[in-house]
């Protein structure tokens, strides 16, 4: 399945429970060697909510949320029966996550989810961070994961895949970090592209879009309510207070299913 071009592999493990998940997300993920994703996403139960997520990187490694997955489990378990509920929480590594399904009562299906992303975290504003012979002044968000954003004037100009890895791997940034590079259209719409932490450059990040709107107000560059664009598609983000948690809007695409062996 895949948000807006973010795609990961789903595995059901309440049918199919698997072990070495940090192991088979490396293999898995790998282009002509495996499936090709950014990832592995598994679903599972919980005893706090109605299902929980667990998400390995394409480098093994484990992340606390993905805003393009917990929209992709709230299509998957609504359509595979596993709930009747349009309004669906997951446990996740960063808190339980509140989805709410639009059904197209024509279809049955699901069309968007809307997921409370829950109430950010920010940190510096104006944060500089030298990457090779460049420096970039960011702003530090957390969405239950690390994101830097940086606003710039054209981004067609950044090449990202040089300097997105170098500031992942900046020493401000122990656990390393996701991140966005930002360009304002208008006072509600940006451009967005994403250097996330594990996976390099993805289509699109619900929790990237997240950080860089919550950014945008806090320095004053677009309203509440946001369009965010990236090279997969687009989002839309609601900030309505500063106390506010943020909601995240946008669809979920089932590409195709099948049996691998582990």
């Amino acid at each position: 399945m895949h948000g807006l071009g973010n795609d990961y592999i789903y595995v059901n493990t309440m049918a199919y429970p698997i072990e070495e998940p940090e192991r088979l997300s490396i293999a898995w993920s790998k282009p002509h060697f495996g499936i090709g994703s950014d990832g592995l996403v598994l679903i599972g139960s919980s005893e706090k909510a109605d299902f929980s997520m667990r998400i390995f990187n394409a480098d093994g490694s484990e992340a606390m949320m993905c805003g393009n997955a917990s929209r992709c489990i709230g299509k998957y378990v609504y359509e595979e029966g596993l709930t009747q509920k349009t309004t669906v929480t997951l446990e996740t590594l960063s808190g339980i996550k509140l989805l709410k399904l639009q059904i197209n009562p024509a279809t049955n299906l699901v069309e968007e989810v809307t997921v409370d992303m829950g109430k950010p975290i920010v940190g510096e504003k104006a944060l500089e961070v030298k990457a090779g012979d460049q420096t970039f002044v960011g702003t530090v968000v957390s969405m239950g994961n690390p994101h830097f954003v940086i606003f710039v004037d054209d981004i067609t100009k950044i090449d990202l895949s040089h300097v997105g890895p170098l500031i992942e791997h900046h020493p401000y940034f122990p656990d390393r970090t996701n991140v966005e590079f930002v360009q304002v259209l208008s006072d509600d719409s940006v451009r967005m592209r994403v250097w996330e932490r594990g996976s390099g450059i993805t289509q699109a990040c619900g929790t990237g879009a997240c950080a860089t709107a919550v950014a945008a107000v806090v320095n004053e560059k677009t309203g509440r309510t946001v369009r965010v664009d990236m090279d997969g598609g687009s989002l839309t983000i609601a900030w309505s207070t500063s106390d506010s948690p943020v909601l995240m809007t946008g669809g979920a695409t089932r590409v195709f299913e099948g049996f691998i062996k582990a």
